[in-house]
């Protein structure tokens, strides 16, 4: 082949490969895939520890608070007078153009299924920041000022985990957090390295009526934070029960989000 006609082939191929929109790979659940890249460059950010600490594996967020619970819905994103909940951001330029096309089909999703826009921001004091960091993570609701969602090109730029950054920004932990999980998951502790146990904490959540999600965006896959290679999480009373999902809002999970936010 002539390398005019082979530089032609791979420029195309290139082309197509960018016009693409990014899924994960599909043996590896979200939280395994965020929990891979987190730790794996854990070297990059250790002198910003003590900023940059995430608990169950990719929130921004002291422990103490839970998003779920908030009296003052201070920690929730409003609504305008045109009935839309808008929610302004701003990207780093340090995405290419296909980044962007992954992240604003992600948010396209929100937008055709609830009340939630993603908008540009111009001089709103309280935004998303979304930005190229070390790892993939989120602070949980609203916490005002610019907050970050950090979205690292090493990994972390796919359509399931930017919305399952995205819906952490709206308010929610993981599923597997929820007050009454012990009814619908076992947890393996002796399959969970003793330091990494407080990611398997309950919390004191609303659950919003809704019922528990083996298909969330949210829930963390088989074997999170496993030490062993063993199960940490086993759904109960069918062990056989898929979790740890990898592609899009799950039916609940789009409820959830018009219940918090009366869509």
């Amino acid at each position: 082949m002539e390398p005019r006609a082979s530089l032609y082939i791979l420029a195309l191929l290139l082309g197509l490969y960018q016009a693409l929109p990014l899924t994960e790979p599909q043996h590896v659940d979200i939280i395994s895939r965020i929990i891979t890249i987190n730790n794996g460059q854990t070297s990059c950010w250790l002198l910003s520890f003590y900023i940059n600490i995430l608990f169950e594996g990719d929130i921004h967020l002291p422990r103490t608070r839970n998003a779920l619970v908030c009296p003052s819905n201070k920690c929730f994103w409003q609504k305008s007078s045109t009935g839309v909940v808008q929610v302004p951001y701003v990207v780093s330029n340090d995405f290419s153009s296909s980044d962007l096309n992954v992240i604003t089909s992600a948010m396209a999703s929100f937008h055709s299924k609830t009340c939630i826009r993603f908008v540009r921001r111009t001089v709103e004091p309280d935004y998303i920041s979304i930005q190229n960091l070390n790892g993939c993570y989120s602070a949980t609701g609203k916490t005002g000022g610019s907050q970050v969602i950090s979205l690292s090109t090493s990994g972390c730029v796919y359509h399931g985990i930017v919305e399952h950054e995205l819906n952490h920004a709206l308010g929610f932990y993981h599923e597997h957090t929820r007050s009454d999980r012990d009814k619908y998951v076992r947890i393996n502790w002796e399959n969970i390295d003793p330091s990494m146990q407080y990611n398997f904490n309950k919390a004191n959540t609303n659950n919003l009526n809704t019922p528990y999600d083996y298909t969330s965006v949210m829930h963390y896959g088989r074997t999170a934070f496993s030490v062993n290679g063993q199960y940490t999480i086993t759904p109960i009373p069918d062990a056989s029960v898929v979790i740890g999902q990898r592609e899009e809002l799950s039916t609940i999970d789009v409820k959830r989000i018009k219940i918090l936010y009366n869509c």
